[in-house]
């Protein structure tokens, strides 16, 4: 009778160890041959593979001096019981050939376990996307409309032709980016007052239209970003600074993102010094109660490990610092992490995706960071010492 097709629910996997050199099939051959008539004939191996109860049984071996050892892989459909029962039977192999031989179960595979896991996963990630999203696919029409209204309004300023919002002139207050497109990002979302210095290389003529605004400039989340902000900043009358969050660029920001970096704007000397010392901006003591996470951080200090805290400062979980990384990407419901450890862009990023504020406090900070919006790092002693 041919063997049926499985649907396979679990995976036994065993060692074997054999005080001689046998092959593949010697192995097999005794795990039938040991296993037969010890229960009922359904319950016989052979029987099983016949009616698709378990799959092909397979043996990875090598030899080791005068031994030879590997593994015993047998898929299984049935349920737990039956299963486990099929494993008992083949750690009772005790002889290849000639040979003593010993067999131990090392696992159990749940493969619809670790389906669902994946699943899940899956389910987040499409979650996330989906939520993140602004404008949803059956707006693109409405969005292309708005780009083709903001192009329209677009004004070109000066012999040099600058490109500004219909506000840019009336404002006491402007908006200072690098280029068109991010003029037109931000008029899309109702910034009018907006105006672009076409890179490094500043127009003459805009320094006069801006001598008596407040300026607020704002730039691209990287390096390129940074080279502007040093040339604009030496014939410019620089107020305030935003940046788009780290790797990001002005004219692909949603309006949250744009509405964070301007909120979360900083003095002229403030962006120099981050820029120069590669330092983070962080959280203020007072905007957190130290005396909730003290007892914490004096408990981690020299331990390499992690805790999350829910907003009502709630224990979520404990993990290894090696661990942390991961841990955090797949929860969502942290809102701090207190741990013995750097606090590395990577852990800065994955806490930016996360919705809500977010608190790192770690024992130092790592070097070139640039924070997300809602992502504010702290560092142990500041907490004891508040």
């Amino acid at each position: 009778m041919a063997a049926q097709s499985i649907s396979t629910k679990y995976v036994i996997e065993a060692r074997i160890e054999v005080d001689g050199i046998v092959d593949r099939n010697d192995v097999i051959g005794a795990t039938f041959g040991q296993t037969e008539g010890i229960f009922s004939s359904e319950l016989d191996l052979r029987e099983l593979q016949k009616t698709g109860r378990i799959g092909r049984i397979d043996v990875i071996l090598q030899n080791q001096g005068n031994k030879t050892v590997g593994k015993i892989i047998v898929p299984s459909s049935m349920d737990k019981f039956y299963t486990s029962l099929v494993a008992a039977m083949i750690e009772s192999l005790d002889r290849v050939g000639p040979y003593p031989a010993k067999v131990v179960i090392d696992r159990i595979e749940d493969l619809r376990a670790e389906k669902r896991k994946k699943i899940v996963e899956r389910a987040r990630a499409i979650l996330y996307e989906w939520e993140r999203k602004k404008i949803p696919e059956e707006d693109e029409l409405l969005k292309e409309l708005e780009e083709a209204v903001s192009k329209a309004h677009v004004l070109e300023i000066g012999p040099e032709k600058i490109q500004a919002g219909p506000e840019a002139l009336t404002s006491d207050e402007v908006i200072l980016v690098e280029g068109r497109a991010d003029v037109i990002n931000l008029m899309r979302y109702g910034y009018k007052n907006v105006m672009a210095v076409g890179g490094v290389k500043v127009p003459p003529s805009i320094q006069d239209l801006l001598v008596k605004k407040k300026v607020i400039a704002f730039l691209d989340g990287d390096r390129g970003g940074d080279m502007v902000l040093r040339e604009i900043s030496q014939v410019i009358k620089i107020d305030l600074v935003a940046r788009a969050p780290y790797g990001k660029e002005v004219e692909d920001l949603n309006a949250k993102e744009i509405e964070d970096a301007l909120r979360n704007a900083v003095p002229l000397d403030e962006a120099i010094r981050r820029i120069r010392g590669h330092q983070p901006p962080v959280a203020e003591i007072q905007e957190i109660p130290a005396d909730k996470l003290e007892k914490y951080v004096r408990e981690l200090e020299g331990t390499l490990m992690s805790v999350a805290l829910d907003k009502d400062f709630n224990e979520l979980w404990r993990k290894p610092v090696s661990e942390l990384a991961q841990q955090m990407s797949e929860a969502r419901d942290y809102r701090f992490v207190v741990f013995d450890g750097v606090v590395t862009q990577r852990l800065i990023d994955i806490a930016g995706s996360n919705p809500g504020e977010i608190y790192l406090i770690g024992a130092r900070l790592g070097e070139n960071l640039s924070l997300k919006p809602n992502v504010k790092v702290l560092t142990m002693d500041k907490i004891r010492a508040g």
